[in-house]
């Protein structure tokens, strides 16, 4: 059968991965970025609830006959087929889904399955994948173009997080046991991936060294991982970019700096204590800046993630965060707007919350009012703006800097208040 995947801008691993499987059962695979099909059926791979909002993805769903779509959108099956009506919502994981999906169609047999039925909605249970390990994925020509914060792509090594912070939609699609690959099944993936020109790759799975978890930290199969994709790369294509505070130390973070580009990114969302516990991080600021030192003393560079905006959040915690980030001295910062995506605890607290005790609703009135900016979007641009000064080598703020931070918070505080449009509609179903 001739099968196109759809993977819209940038190819996400699970499409290669599913790929990779629909191939070696002997379907003709074609995967593409681009929103066209030639396929008898056609799978869509989405990966934020962004997507579900796009006029162009919408149009595409509609023009085909039979297409199914899947990825971690699949976690709120009745917003996904009420904004895009497909054929078939793929649920949960795809290992053990694409297949029959794809040679018989949607049925009550097939796990991890969202169709329609009438006006019914059809949802057959959720069944982790039995193993991790998988043929070798689809490569197309141009993945080598593709630069995803640096990488041409993120593999997967394990699935599943220990955490369970109230934005993250990780432990609840993945669950929060830790299930790893064999370290020979990625060797072989990628020597392939190198072979086809693809030379910086970026080990993902929630938390980079949770590869081999066990009950607990595997620190040898983590520095086997390393030191194995670092021997066929170099250093200077492999990257481990994320991992959490509290399972970090010196040994893990020497193998990080020994192997691969030398940097770790921390998501260490906010400078209160009262914040990172209403986001149930589970660390409090005082971990946070230890790790964060502990990293810089062994010669690793640091950069972290901060969610602004966050139910809860007054002036006097944002000030905490901006304190935080002028003692911490990052070397680089990502700032996002708190986004309520379904399936987190933080989207059914949106819900709840009164748009006059959000920032995201609130009209700020400080030192941006001429810019006509929410108060969370004003709360984004400032810490933008000081993490630029709180730098080991600090940057002026050019009009240009300006202006690209500024229309940045603006495209987050418009699509946000866009997925708030969404869970409003779907609300029912989220709480």
């Amino acid at each position: 059968m001739l099968v196109t995947i759809v993977s819209p801008g940038i190819y996400t691993y699970g499409s290669l991965v599913l790929g990779g499987l629909l191939r070696e059962r002997g379907h003709d695979v074609n995967l593409t970025r681009k929103l066209e099909s030639h396929g008898e059926v056609t799978l869509l791979s989405l990966f934020s609830t962004l997507q579900l909002m796009d006029q162009g993805i919408k149009d595409f769903v509609a023009s085909q006959d039979t297409i199914y779509v899947g990825g971690p959108v699949g976690i709120s099956p009745e917003m996904v087929m009420g904004e895009l009506q497909p054929t078939a919502l793929v649920t949960g994981e795809g290992e053990e889904t694409v297949i029959p999906l794809v040679e018989d169609g949607p049925g009550q047999s097939i796990p991890n399955l969202a169709f329609s039925r009438g006006d019914e909605i059809i949802k057959t249970p959720i069944r982790p994948a039995a193993a991790l390990d998988h043929p070798l994925p689809i490569i197309p020509p141009d993945l080598k173009e593709q630069n995803v914060r640096g990488a041409n792509l993120y593999i997967e090594t394990h699935r599943g997080c220990l955490g369970g912070c109230g934005f993250c939609q990780v432990p609840r699609f993945f669950g929060r046991s830790i299930r790893s690959r064999s370290l020979e099944n990625v060797i072989e993936e990628v020597l392939a991936l190198k072979e086809k020109g693809i030379r910086r790759i970026a080990i993902s799975g929630g938390t980079g060294n949770l590869f081999g978890y066990k009950k607990e930290l595997n620190k040898d199969a983590f520095l086997e991982l390393l030191q194995a994709l670092s021997s066929i790369l170099g250093k200077r294509n492999l990257s481990v970019p994320d991992m959490r505070v509290d399972l970090v130390d010196r040994e893990m973070l020497e193998a990080v700096r020994d192997y691969t580009i030398g940097w770790v990114f921390f998501g260490l969302e906010s400078g209160s204590d009262k914040i990172l516990k209403a986001m149930r991080k589970g660390v409090t600021a005082k971990a946070n800046i230890a790790a964060v030192r502990l990293a810089q003393d062994v010669g690793v560079k640091v950069g972290g993630s901060f969610i602004v905006g966050y139910p809860g959040e007054e002036r006097e915690e944002f000030q905490e965060t901006v304190d935080f980030l002028d003692e911490a001295m990052l070397d680089d910062v990502f700032v996002s707007i708190a986004e309520p995506i379904p399936g987190t605890p933080l989207a059914r607290e949106a819900i709840e919350l009164p748009h006059e005790d959000n920032p995201l609703f609130q009209k700020h009135k400080g030192e941006y009012s001429p810019l006509k900016l929410n108060e969370a979007e004003a709360r984004c641009l400032d810490l933008m703006i000081q993490a630029e000064y709180s730098k080991p080598v600090p940057r002026a703020i050019t009009d240009g800097l300006f202006t690209s931070h500024l229309n940045e918070v603006r495209t987050q505080g418009r699509d946000i208040i866009g997925v708030y449009g969404l869970l409003d509609k779907y609300k029912q179903y989220l709480t």
